[in-house]
């Protein structure tokens, strides 16, 4: 379809690596000569890659250590003849991309900068949100990841999985507008007396299903643990380990 269009000079291959969390599979791109994400060791997948690259790269470059975009590294560099694997650091150059830091998701996130196109990894996908894991991500980081990329001038966010963002600040405000009206919906309990696990998913996380509950548990924790740190968490709230 046109909306889901590949931005002039950059190619998407799709892993098929599908699932709840991956969507339809992990998006790898490639752009001037670099491959970014190269997603799960299948070799049908990075041989398509790396024609896409034309049968060359210049380097792989990553967005976060997670499986679904890594697990390929090391053998599509062995494809392309051994080139270089970097998970670039804020402000780092990589080949055409500049690196940003983006944490929240995971510590250790980056988007990738290519004129005014964000490589957005995990902080944004192209349908439905972005899952927090309390263990590992914060969701006071991912908010202000999400405003650092606001305030880019871009034209379009390609992101880990799902379809191309087109509209990237109304995809952006609706990620921050969905967060601080989940956090209101919790304050909201929270200050009507709810304490326990299960009534402040009942009464903020209402509309989620049975199947996704567990799921919704861990958003949970991760809106607590926020609350925490800025003090405005109430006497008698555990936070209960994942």
């Amino acid at each position: 379809m046109a909306a889901d269009r590949d931005p002039a000079g950059v190619r998407r291959l799709r892993a098929a690596n599908a699932s709840p969390l991956t969507l339809d599979g992990t998006n790898t791109y490639v752009v001037g000569g670099w491959a970014i994400d190269p997603g799960p060791a299948d070799p049908g997948h990075l041989e398509a890659v790396l024609a896409a690259a034309g049968g060359a790269l210049a380097g792989i470059a990553l967005t976060h250590a997670h499986v679904d975009h890594v697990e390929g590294a090391g053998r599509l560099s062995e494809l392309a003849g051994g080139v270089p694997i970097v998970a670039p650091e804020d402000g780092q150059h990589v080949g055409p991309l500049r690196a940003l830091a983006t944490p929240g998701h995971s510590p250790d996130h980056v988007s990738l900068l290519w004129e005014r196109v964000c490589f957005a990894g995990d902080l944004v996908l192209g349908e439905g949100s972005v899952f927090i894991d309390p263990n590992e991500g914060s969701l006071a980081d991912y908010l202000d990841s999400l405003r650092r990329v606001r305030a880019l001038e871009l034209d379009v966010l390609c992101p880990g999985h799902g379809p191309y963002v087109w509209d990237p600040y109304a995809k952006l405000d609706e990620y921050l507008s969905h967060r601080l009206e989940r956090e209101r919906m919790l304050v909201d309990a929270l200050d009507a007396g709810a304490r326990g696990e299960a009534e402040l998913l009942d009464r903020a996380w209402g509309d989620v299903g049975p199947g996704l509950r567990p799921i919704a548990a861990l958003s949970l924790r991760a809106h607590l643990l926020k609350l925490a740190a800025e003090g405005r968490l109430p006497d008698g709230v555990e936070v209960a380990a994942a």
